[in-house]
């Protein structure tokens, strides 16, 4: 007799981010989190010396939404937007 699987399919962590940047994997997970996705950060060593490279994993269902905002801030088009922004209040 097989037993079927406890956890459902959703509850499966996805890794999305990888930094060896405590600051940068701290900045991305709370970008992510603003956008009412839930991380958790793994990796991070504890301490008053926080090292070591940390990655970001978010539910699977919200994998696909957490790439796109990753791409979307990280895409050149968005920093020609704010150059733009910027020489147009001159």
């Amino acid at each position: 007799m097989t037993h079927p699987d406890p956890s459902p399919p959703s509850s499966r962590l996805v890794m999305v981010f990888g930094t060896g940047s405590i600051p940068e994997g701290l900045l991305v997970k709370g970008l992510l989190e603003s956008e009412g996705i839930p991380v958790q950060m793994k990796g991070e060593a504890e301490g008053p010396y926080r090292m070591g490279p940390v990655s970001l994993w978010v539910p699977e269902a919200f994998e696909i939404q957490a790439r796109m905002i990753l791409e979307e801030v990280s895409s050149p088009s968005v920093e020609a937007a704010d150059d733009s922004v910027e020489t147009a209040d001159d």
